[in-house]
């Protein structure tokens, strides 16, 4: 093993720990299911521990520290893993999102954060924190902005998403945030960088009526679902519940106008704001 703080010496410290989990699991010779079981998780979940798309808890690396006979290693370098710059009901599932191979996302109300412009991102914050101070909305930008950077690999994630018309007709900050933050939308599409539906008006009731939807996909470890509230976040791993919403998304996407027909859209409601502003 390591000696404690080893793991902080590495770029990404839960990918390494659940490395060295799936070392001493197999040293002590169990498999991820009899690992789980005194830990009431299941073997999926162990999985993901190792692949590092699940965060161990202090609670969760004690436990494993005793049925393993780790010595205390796994909770000493567990706080490696619990420092992050998002809110505590995203965290997980933002750094799940940093390893994904592919992500489907449904928005009913707002730009996807991976795909928001700067300005857009500090009119939404600004409008859930309206009394903070310029520091602080200016350190959540710089955290949504980090996570957009995973867009500068030209094909990893996979990124398709589903826009409802009304994220394209809220105005968030002003009309020409909003034809900056949907130009900047088409233009990601028109490289071929992402894949985006929009979800029409005219289709009525759909099977994601109840909010938004996050699904992904890894190459090493089962999928996950993250379905989002007001400041409250479920990241969802049990195989059958995660295949429910992956049919959900397949559903939502048939509602959804084509790609290109959304592309249409979405440039004519840009050019509808940036011919505003200069009225």
């Amino acid at each position: 093993m390591p000696e404690p703080g080893d793991l902080d010496t590495f770029s990404s410290p839960r990918t390494m720990l659940g490395a060295e989990l799936r070392v001493a699991r197999k040293k002590a010779g169990l498999s991820q299911e009899k690992l789980g079981e005194p830990l009431f998780v299941s073997g999926s979940f162990i999985g993901q521990l190792e692949a590092g798309t699940r965060r161990m808890t202090p609670e969760l690396a004690r436990e494993i520290d005793k049925i393993l006979g780790t010595d205390g290693f796994f909770t000493r370098n567990c706080q490696a893993v619990t420092k992050s710059k998002y809110p505590d009901h995203f965290k997980e599932a933002a750094e799940a999102e940093a390893l994904a191979k592919a992500i489907r996302e449904y928005a009913p109300l707002l730009i996807p954060g991976l795909l928001q412009k700067e300005a857009y991102a500090r009119a939404v914050f600004r409008a859930y924190q309206p009394t903070a101070t310029e520091a602080v909305i200016d350190e959540l930008i710089d955290g949504r902005l980090d996570r957009a950077a995973l867009l500068g690999d030209p094909t990893t994630p996979l990124l398709w998403c589903v826009l409802d018309e009304a994220v394209l007709r809220r105005v968030v900050g002003s009309r020409p945030v909003m034809a900056e933050a949907l130009h900047h939308l088409a233009n990601l599409i028109r490289s071929h960088r992402i894949i985006l539906q929009v979800l029409p008006f005219s289709a009525g009731a759909h099977a994601t009526m109840d909010g938004p939807l996050k699904l992904m996909s890894f190459d090493d470890a089962p999928p996950l679902a993250y379905l989002a509230g007001h400041t409250t976040g479920m990241l969802l791993d049990d195989p059958a519940t995660v295949g429910r919403h992956f049919l959900t998304y397949d559903l939502l996407t048939a509602s959804a106008l084509p790609t290109r027909e959304s592309l249409a859209l979405i440039e004519s409601v840009a050019e509808d704001y940036a011919h505003d502003e200069h009225l």
